[in-house]
């Protein structure tokens, strides 16, 4: 193992930000290789083998059900760490340990450990590591060095070639299949789903929340190449939701809760503290994970797996901020997302006044897909853009989008965030409902300005 010398947090960033960075430019096919990543594992002592873990992948809640499984197995008495992407505001919260994220203290001392090793591939013939190739392998350090028990680690991209499929699991899951970075992944349901099966690893159970027959039959076909038990949704596990009252006058109420069939026995009913029958989807692939966990002897009660399904907290994902007007901050940047946001207003959230959305969108997104979907629900739209980000498709191209695939919905352009959102939160009536949605990008610029915001007369 290398050694290198201490950094400050501010080298550390530094350091760190100088990579290629396929959050901000799209990565082609060539660039997704697991080489490279292996390499700079073994430069820094192969942490990835040093604890046990639970890897999933999907379109959409693979975030989600890493949350509620990481709070369940924290529940149960374990060290837990989680490890997802990208941040919404900080950093330093894509890796957490008992849902602390790493202090800069410890961000600074692992990036010392790791810098020696991507200085000796970049003197090799590797190309240089990534910005997320980075994140995985600091991590992978963060949590040995604080000794977790567990890891649950959230797939960057697709699956196959992500720099977090180099871990040797105990439970693969696949939440589910839509379209989404098709450019990488491929441009048919059934070639992103084979991406997503490259998690699968040989005689590791998989659990699967994907139901489509196409996507479904792929993963199948993986799973029995590796001899892998296949845990799916809709044959092996059911769940049945029900909506809770979530605004009852001007608070926030209940978010409704599931009860999740296994092996033709019905479970108990866990209270949800996420909002949507998507969650409750999310929540029965997370119940089944951890029953396959009990499987490979890890004692977890269903205390444990109840308080994880209650407690847990996962940001701007239909987070209900206020209720007069109703407030919702999002991340919805693909097709399922943004159905499944539509969805749940719909059903949990009926409002009598104007319903309006702040919206921002990265260009390799389906976004007149989305807008189209979104304008069948929302009144009006404040476009905007997030940061200086140069994958954000300008407001005035969501402009002529819009109109082309949702004619009549009205629609302002606002050079910033911050600016949309002051504009349509402060033409909200106590019956209207603003939402921020588009990207994780949007949501943590305006997070903490939403955060603020209070019922008219408060």
């Amino acid at each position: 193992m290398l050694v290198g010398s201490e950094m400050t947090y501010d080298e550390a960033i530094a350091f760190w930000y100088e990579r290629i960075n396929f959050e901000v430019r799209s990565a082609g096919p060539g660039d997704l290789k697991l080489e490279r990543m292996r390499a700079l594992l073994r430069l820094v002592g192969d942490p990835h083998e040093r604890f046990r873990v639970v890897h999933v992948t999907g379109t959409k809640g693979k975030g989600s059900t890493c949350a509620m499984v990481a709070t369940s197995l924290r529940a149960a008495g374990y060290r837990v760490g989680l490890f997802t992407s990208p941040h919404l505001v900080h950093v330093e919260e894509r890796m957490r340990v008992n849902d602390t994220p790493i202090t800069r203290d410890e961000l600074a001392a692992r990036m010392a450990q790791i810098a020696p090793a991507v200085r000796a591939l970049e003197a090799g013939p590797w190309p240089p590591p990534t910005f997320f190739e980075i994140s995985t392998a600091l991590g992978f350090l963060h949590f040995v060095s604080r000794r977790v028990d567990f890891a649950v680690v959230e797939v960057g991209l697709g699956g196959r070639f992500d720099s977090t499929n180099v871990c040797h699991p105990l439970v693969s899951v696949i939440t589910s299949i839509g379209f989404d970075h098709t450019a990488q992944l491929g441009s048919t349901l059934e070639a992103i789903a084979y991406q997503k099966a490259g998690i699968i690893k040989r005689r590791v159970p998989v659990v699967v929340g994907v139901t489509q027959p196409g996507p479904r039959a792929v993963i199948e076909h993986v799973a029995d190449e590796t001899g892998s038990r296949m845990v799916q949704l809709g044959r092996d596990f059911q769940y049945e939701y029900k909506p809770g009252p979530v605004i009852d006058g001007q608070e926030p109420r209940g978010l409704g809760a599931v009860r999740v069939s296994q092996e033709g026995r019905d479970g108990p009913t866990y209270e949800l503290g996420l909002l949507g029958e998507h969650q409750a989807a999310n929540a029965a692939v997370a119940v089944a994970t951890l029953e396959e966990l009990r499987r490979e002897g890890v004692p977890i009660p269903d205390t444990a797996i109840a308080r994880g399904l209650r407690d847990v907290k996962w940001p701007a994902r239909i987070e209900l901020v206020c209720a007069r007007p109703v407030v919702i901050l999002d991340s919805a940047h693909n097709v399922p997302s943004a159905e499944a946001l539509v969805a749940t207003l719909r059903q949990s959230v009926p409002v009598p006044g104007r319903k309006v959305v702040v919206f921002a969108v990265s260009s390799d997104k389906q976004f007149a897909d989305i807008l189209r979907l979104l304008g069948g629900y929302f009144d009006h739209f404040y476009l905007t853009r997030y940061g200086n980000n140069p994958r954000c498709v300008a407001p005035e191209q969501l402009v002529s989008t819009l109109q082309a695939v949702a004619p009549g919905r009205s629609a302002s352009v606002h050079p910033t965030a911050h600016e949309a959102w002051h504009a349509a939160r402060s033409a909200a009536g106590p019956d209207d409902l603003v939402c921020v949605t588009g990207s994780v990008f949007l949501a943590g610029e305006l997070q903490d300005a939403v955060r603020e915001s209070q019922p008219a007369g408060r």
